[in-house]
C-alpha cells in the first residue's frame, strides 16, 4: 500500500470516528454543552495519536486547507485529503443513523448532530457565519501553532483537542459548533430540508476561518 493511500484511508477513518462519535454524542445527549464539546475534544486526542504519525489527523477540509496555506500540506495531498474526509464524514453519518434507527428512535426529532442558524431571523445566516470564522481562526491558529514547534509534538494531540472542545463550549448554543466542513454537510445530507438549506455557511465560514489563521500565523509567528 503507498504511503499517499494510508494517509487517506487513515484521514478517512478518522473523519469517520469523529463524526460517529461528537455528533453521536450530541444527539443522545441531547445537544448538552459539555458532554458534547468533550466528545469531539477527546476523539481528537484520541485520533491525533492513533493517526497522527500516518497522516497528521486533520480529518477537517479546513484544517488541510491551512497546511497547505503554511505549506505543509502538498497540493495533491490537499485534494486526497478533501475527498477522503468528507467520504469519512459521510461514512460516520450513517453509521450514526443505522444506530439511531436501531434504537428505534426518529431520526426527524433526534437529528445527526447537524448545525443550525443561529436563529431564523434575518441576519441569522451571516450570524453564524461571523460565529464559525471567529471558531475556526482560533481552533486552526492553535494546529499551527502547536505543531510547528517540534518541542511540542508529544503535547500537540492534547492541545488540539482540548482546542476543539473550548470552541465547541461556546459555539454549541449558538451553531453547534462545525468547524469542520465535512462534519457539517454529511449529516446534512441525510437529514435533507432545512439542515441542507443552512450547510452552505458551514461549508464556507470554516475554510475561510482557517486561511485567515494561516495567514495571520505567517505574518506574525513566522521569522
Amino acid at each position: 500500500m503507498s504511503k499517499e493511500l494510508k494517509k487517506y484511508i487513515a484521514e478517512f477513518i478518522g473523519t469517520a470516528i469523529l463524526v460517529l462519535f461528537g455528533c453521536g454524542t450530541a444527539v443522545v445527549t441531547s445537544g448538552e454543552i459539555v458532554p458534547t464539546a468533550l466528545a469531539f475534544g477527546l476523539a481528537i486526542v484520541a485520533l491525533a495519536y492513533a493517526i497522527g504519525d500516518v497522516s497528521g489527523c486533520h480529518v477537517n477540509p479546513a484544517v488541510s486547507l491551512a497546511m497547505f496555506i503554511t505549506k505543509k500540506l502538498k497540493a495533491k495531498d490537499l485534494c486526497g485529503y478533501i475527498v477522503a474526509q468528507f467520504l469519512g464524514a459521510i461514512c460516520g453519518s450513517l453509521l450514526l443513523w443505522v444506530i439511531i434507527t436501531l434504537s428505534g428512535a426518529d431520526i426527524a426529532e433526534v437529528g445527526l448532530g447537524a448545525n443550525s442558524f443561529i436563529s431564523t431571523e434575518a441576519g441569522g445566516a451571516w450570524g453564524s457565519m461571523l460565529v464559525e470564522i471567529i471558531l475556526t481562526f482560533v481552533f486552526v491558529y492553535t494546529i499551527i501553532g502547536v505543531t510547528s514547534d517540534k518541542n511540542k509534538a508529544h503535547i500537540a494531540g492534547i492541545v488540539i483537542g482540548l482546542a476543539l472542545a473550548f470552541v465547541h463550549i461556546f459555539g454549541i448554543c449558538l451553531t453547534g459548533t462545525s468547524v469542520n466542513p465535512a462534519r457539517s454537510l454529511a449529516p446534512a445530507l441525510i437529514l435533507g430540508g432545512e439542515a441542507l438549506a443552512q450547510v452552505w455557511v458551514f461549508i464556507i465560514a470554516p475554510p475561510v476561518g482557517a486561511a485567515l489563521a494561516a495567514f495571520a500565523y505567517k505574518a506574525l509567528n513566522e521569522k
